[in-house]
């Protein structure tokens, strides 16, 4: 069975460079990610479409299109309305070809590709796909901390949410680690946000917050908005021992010069970037395809 690996990248936005690497001094992070006069560093957003004979599994959607000039202008957000659906028009699909969406989590800027208002109401864009999300993390968004609550944005995907349950179209996971679809797994990281769920096969793991970008690959490049940064620096051990072991492809979510690498583990014991691959065309592009 032949699969295709396509990355979208719908929009792009901006988030303080303090915050996205936390204990890292400015000296040091600014010499790879470089700020604005605001110290907001660019990043991407990048969604990955696997296609197979039967299926077109999206991860993630993106920020969507709906959030105000206020809030465009303060995050910096540049992207076309309707984002998501021309993104996959590029590649040759339609919303209603989707037939699968994982969602890592339900922070504003992976989630909000997930609605669009029409006529002042909030309507799922996907609506011929079944959803896979952890239940944990759904419960959890409902009533995170007064720390991360602005991170989740209900009033927008809980809608939608509501309408796959009502369809039956939702697939709640509830371990650490299983399998989403034949042949497509996941495990969860903890740090960043509870249960937030990486999906991966043979080829590919989606690293979403736990590996934002290729500089966050150093072990103690975590981002400010973690939950329990050092929670997160015992998953990054581990996930990058994991992808070490078995050859994947991470792929970087919001890196804005590479949308992936491979790693390898070095005799110190530490783990680093092997080979970085450079982003494509600024909207949609094929990575790689298997059998």
């Amino acid at each position: 069975m032949t699969k295709r690996y396509f990355i979208l990248e719908p929009a792009r936005f901006m988030l303080d460079g303090g915050a996205m690497f936390g204990i890292i001094p400015k000296p040091l992070w600014s010499k790879v990610h470089p700020a604005d006069e605001q110290n907001r560093i660019d990043l991407a957003l990048r969604l990955v479409l696997i296609q197979d004979e039967d299926r077109n599994i999206l991860i993630d959607t993106g920020i969507g299109d709906y959030h105000g000039n206020k809030f465009d202008d303060r995050f910096g957000i540049r992207g076309e309305q309707s984002p998501l659906e021309k993104a996959l028009n590029e590649i040759g699909l339609s919303p209603d070809q989707v037939t699968d969406l994982i969602l890592s989590h339900l922070h504003f800027d992976h989630v909000g590709g997930i609605s669009k208002i029409v006529d002042g109401k909030i309507e799922p864009v996907l609506k011929n796909a079944t959803i896979h999300l952890h239940k944990l993390h759904y419960e959890y968004s409902k009533n995170p901390t007064e720390r991360d609550a602005g991170s989740f944005h209900g009033q927008y995907f809980s809608p939608a949410i509501k309408w796959y349950q009502e369809h039956n179209k939702i697939h709640f996971l509830d371990e650490m680690q299983g399998e989403i679809l034949p042949g497509l797994f996941y495990k969860c990281s903890m740090g960043h946000t509870p249960y937030l769920l990486h999906a991966y096969d043979e080829k590919i793991i989606y690293m979403a917050d736990l590996i934002p970008t290729s500089n966050h690959v150093h072990i103690p490049w975590v981002m400010g908005y973690d939950i329990s940064p050092g929670v997160t620096t015992l998953d990054k051990r581990h996930f990058l021992k994991f992808i070490a072991d078995k050859n994947l492809t991470m792929i970087f979510e919001h890196d804005p010069n590479f949308y992936g690498s491979t790693v390898k583990e070095m005799e110190s014991g530490d783990i680093l970037c092997q080979e970085k691959f450079p982003k494509k065309q600024p909207t949609a592009y094929e990575i790689f395809s298997s059998n």
